[in-house]
């Protein structure tokens, strides 16, 4: 694996605190449309020459070595450590640029990202519009190799994926062949991680969550093998309680519970050393106020809140990822909140990440499955670009 500190990177001459945003809209007309088709055409060969022409002034030297502002705490989250799922902007992503000015494709996605601010990305597969630059599938040697190329063009850092996990168990000589694979892209593409947009099992049975646990330790080794840290990522469901005694149902399964957490069981008996998590903050939060009481061994009913920091903090170097996510209340959705930009809810994230500390360890990549829109093309990059901000102004209260 490349090391990170070895890559090239084009840094801009101007700070981007003092260079007029163009915006998300350009006029490039039937001028842009050609290139980027004749991109499209040769992108087999070699890449093509920028769209854009010289680098842009990028936000990230706006923030660099500012960890105060006046009467204002430490950063809570580092410059550097800055980062977004493509799934938030998988509209863009997708989008054909024969048919929009917006940003398209990864290539004009990323010089994007980087003019909001961003300095890491996490994929959420390799798949965008077949008229961009590359074509539509990207999920190869050859495209791992593009898409490296742009990300250094603009200055961003591939930190993981949702991608392939094999769903066989033993596994298949295809499923293992494919796994490797998507190591040797992740190697290709710089990333430290990579891992899965599910939980390891949709399991309440202890005995099926160690099945999950083999399967990932097996798996965690094979990564560790490549040079990479392999993290699943969870959903509310994970951290419900673990069903693992009292009296059995009609197949034998037990129905009551000893009031340890799914994942909190799913981390003790994995090796620390092979597998990792990335918390969905906002899906952690769901699960407080969704799982609160269980029915211990005894038949009693048993109240037990759920803390998603205090859970970090005692695995901290096993969550080197969070999914930034942040919700407004809702009493009506089952859930508890309703996803909303990052910054704009209720989630309180000064807390949450001043308790979690190590700052310097955690990659907190923002998340909304809910930016792209149908009738507002140019929402999800103008969203991703308030959640920058409001990632960017958290600081720690002064005592």
């Amino acid at each position: 694996m490349t090391p990170y500190s070895d890559r090239s990177r084009t840094e801009a001459a101007a700070s981007a605190a003092d260079a007029p945003d163009e915006g998300l809209r350009r006029t490039l007309g039937v001028d842009r449309r050609r290139f980027l088709s004749t991109c499209t055409a040769v992108a087999a060969g070699a890449v093509a020459a920028p769209v854009f022409g010289a680098a842009p002034a990028l936000a990230h030297d706006r923030d660099r070595n500012h960890d105060h502002g006046p009467g204002r705490g430490q950063v809570l989250v580092p410059p550097d450590k800055r980062g977004i799922i493509l799934y938030t902007v998988r509209d863009a992503t997708a989008r054909d640029p024969l048919a929009s000015d917006l940003p398209s494709g990864f290539r004009e996605v990323f010089r994007q990202l980087a003019r909001h601010g961003y300095r890491q990305v996490e994929f959420a597969g390799y798949n965008q519009h077949a008229n961009a630059p590359g074509g539509a599938g990207l999920e190869s040697v050859a495209g791992a190799r593009m898409l490296r190329s742009w990300l250094d063009e603009y200055g961003l850092r591939a930190q993981g994926n949702h991608g392939f996990i094999p769903s066989s168990w033993p596994l298949t000589t295809a499923d293992l062949d494919t796994f490797k694979k998507h190591l040797e892209i992740a190697n290709i593409l710089g990333m430290d991680h990579m891992g899965t947009g599910g939980d390891p099992t949709g399991s309440s049975y202890r005995a099926d969550w160690d099945v999950a646990a083999d399967k990932w330790n097996a798996l965690g080794e094979i990564a560790r093998r490549e040079g990479i840290k392999l993290y699943t990522h969870n959903h509310d469901a994970a951290y419900g309680f673990l069903l693992d005694g009292g009296p059995l149902d009609d197949q034998g399964r037990p129905t009551r519970s000893s009031g340890i957490r799914k994942l909190e069981y799913f981390l003790k008996i994995t090796d620390p050393r092979l597998v990792w998590l990335e918390m969905d903050v906002f899906w952690a939060h769901v699960a407080q106020y969704k799982f609160h009481t269980y029915t211990a061994h005894d038949g009693s009913t048993r109240r037990n809140v759920f803390d998603p920091a205090g859970l970090v903090v005692r695995h901290n170097r096993r969550y080197p990822l969070f999914h930034a996510k942040d919700g407004v209340v809702s009493t009506t959705n089952g859930m508890g909140y309703d996803m909303v930009p990052f910054g704009t809810g209720v989630i309180d994230y000064t807390t949450f990440f001043s308790r979690v500390g190590q700052r310097n360890y955690h990659n907190p990549m923002v998340e909304d499955d809910n930016s792209p829109s149908a009738t507002d093309p140019a929402q999800s990059l103008r969203e991703a670009k308030i959640s920058y901000d409001n990632l960017a102004a958290l600081r720690a209260r002064r005592r």
